[in-house]
Parts: C-alpha cells; sequence; structure tokens
C-alpha cells in the first residue's frame, strides 16, 4: 500500500538517507542512530555510513532508512535538528 501525501512529492514507504554532521566528538554517531531509532526502531544492518572531514573535526553520520510517511521524515528532522550537538540535517 503506498501512501502519498499531497504535501509531499515522495511515495511511501520508500528508501531515504537521513545526514546529520557534527563534531567528531565521543560516540555522536552513537547519538545520531539513537534518534534516529525512536523513529525508526527496526534500522537494517549496513544502514549507517560514516564520513570524517578532511582535517578530522566534523563528523557526517549517514542513516538510511525505510521511510513510512513524511510525518515520520519530520519527526526525525526535528529530533536531530533540536539535539545541540548535531550542527546540519539534510
Amino acid at each position: 500500500m503506498n501512501e502519498k501525501s499531497s504535501e509531499s512529492l515522495l511515495e511511501f514507504p520508500c528508501e531515504f538517507p537521513i545526514k546529520a554532521m557534527g563534531e567528531a566528538s565521543f560516540a555522536f554517531d552513537a547519538l545520531v542512530v539513537g534518534l534516529v531509532r525512536a523513529h525508526v526502531p527496526d534500522l537494517h544492518e549496513g544502514a549507517v555510513s560514516l564520513r570524517e572531514s578532511r582535517n578530522g573535526k566534523y563528523l557526517s553520520v549517514t542513516v538510511n532508512i525505510t521511510a513510512t510517511s513524511q510525518q515520520q521524515l519530520d519527526d526525525i528532522y526535528m529530533s536531530l535538528s533540536g539535539h545541540e550537538r548535531v550542527l546540519m540535517v539534510l
């Protein structure tokens, strides 16, 4: 069953990458995964990829999810962007 919302150009469910960036400090990747997992409890193995900035100061964490609704994506973005350790969410 596909859900197409009038406020979204996406068809759900769909694969969707969420990227969060912050300082490469202790357990930033675990923080991001935990915030996403609160909205997507069934993350599959290999869903997370990491990339450090050239100088190693920042870390980009990409979590590939199966999004089920626009509301779910909005909630994930609100959780991530509302956390003080997350500098940017794409």
